[in-house]
């Protein structure tokens, strides 16, 4: 598997809040995770990096194990992504200064044929496939609701003052409810995986031709879409995780 894990502060903030993690197992399984907090004192940058502990130190032992089902992957990812939130929840319920933070959770367990993707908030996974981009998550976003409900038309949506408004997070509550799907997987195809300061700065379009382009390796494309965001504004901290099975390798190898 190729991998590529980038992540700016941008132009707008302080801090990097934003917090990601890849890991190739000994059993074939890609790991990858990211999450974007929120909370104030730093209080983001805490519970993204405890989000993401949370969830490696369980991950990377419970899927560890030589056949993994598709139903155990799913399982899984569930509850690696609710133990992430009691970690953070714990912490925040216990340090008045740590009121109130959270953080947004996409997360992904590859094997062989499909995909499994967890998230929580509005931090994305696309599956780039056949020369098209498909967004695999739903934000949980009060302006998705509303788009959703009829509400607000696509434009609309995308320009909303209000859009960045999470209708769930990992750790502001002592249960989250975790959206978890599985998609098939081939060896050509491409998932992104960002927070949402990539995806509030540039168009699905501008992120299936930096990943389609012959020109750049896989790294390089993570670069690119970061300058991208930059270039549009960068008001946000900006982090992009792609994986793809290694080009031209024998699968059966």
């Amino acid at each position: 598997m190729l991998t590529a894990n980038r992540t700016d502060i941008g132009l707008g903030r302080q801090v990097n809040e934003d917090q990601s993690w890849i890991a190739q197992l000994d059993n074939g399984i890609t790991l990858a995770i990211v999450a974007d907090g929120m909370g104030g004192h730093q209080a983001g940058d805490v519970a993204s990096r405890l989000a993401v502990d949370a969830f490696r130190s369980m991950l990377e032992q419970s899927a560890a194990k030589a056949d993994l089902s598709l139903q155990e992957g799913k399982m899984l990812i569930r509850q690696a992504i609710s133990q992430a939130n009691e970690a953070v929840y714990e912490l925040a319920s216990r340090n008045e200064r740590y009121h109130n933070m959270g953080t947004t959770i996409v997360a992904a367990l590859v094997k062989q044929d499909n995909a499994i993707i967890g998230h929580v908030g509005d931090s994305r996974a696309y599956k780039i496939a056949e020369g098209a981009i498909t967004q695999l998550t739903d934000d949980h976003t009060l302006v998705n609701e509303l788009f959703k409900s009829g509400q607000l038309s696509a434009e609309e949506a995308a320009h909303h003052p209000r859009r960045n408004v999470i209708t769930r997070a990992v750790g502001t509550d002592a249960h989250v409810d975790v959206d978890v799907l599985a998609v098939e997987w081939s060896p050509q195809d491409v998932l992104l995986l960002c927070s949402d300061g990539l995806s509030n700065m540039i168009s699905e379009q501008q992120m299936l031709e930096t990943v389609m382009t012959d020109r750049l390796e896989l790294e390089e494309k993570a670069d690119h879409l970061i300058q991208l965001a930059l270039h549009a504004g960068g008001d946000d901290n900006i982090t992009v995780v792609l994986l793809q099975e290694a080009a031209g390798t024998d699968r059966e190898g």
